[in-house]
């Protein structure tokens, strides 16, 4: 299985926020967030990366697995995705809010 670091940047986002992959969530979710929000949601991914690959890669990704993962390993992740890891719960708090991601 590839990683989700390798996804289109649409896709990405799409992980980042925890939205189902769906035909439907992507059009809604390209509809709902922001090309800012995008940027912010590759800069958490990229800052992350290393540590989803070592700590979750084996969670599937969507309805914010793998944000909980990276947060239940707190202590373990590096200084850059910890600082990023508030960001990454602001947007999928700003999709849930949005109606494309589930709670």
């Amino acid at each position: 299985m590839p990683s989700i670091f390798r996804v289109l940047p649409q896709a990405a986002a799409i992980v980042a926020l925890g939205a189902s992959t769906s035909a439907f969530a992507q059009s809604q979710l390209q509809t709902q967030i922001t090309p800012q929000m995008r940027n912010e949601a590759r800069t958490v991914m990229q800052a992350c990366r290393t540590d989803y690959e070592s700590l979750c890669s084996n969670v599937a990704p969507g309805g914010g697995r793998i944000l909980a993962c990276l947060q239940s390993h707190a202590g373990k992740l590096t200084s850059s995705c910890a600082q990023a890891l508030p960001r990454a719960q602001a947007l999928r708090d700003s999709a849930v809010s949005a109606g494309v991601t589930p709670k």
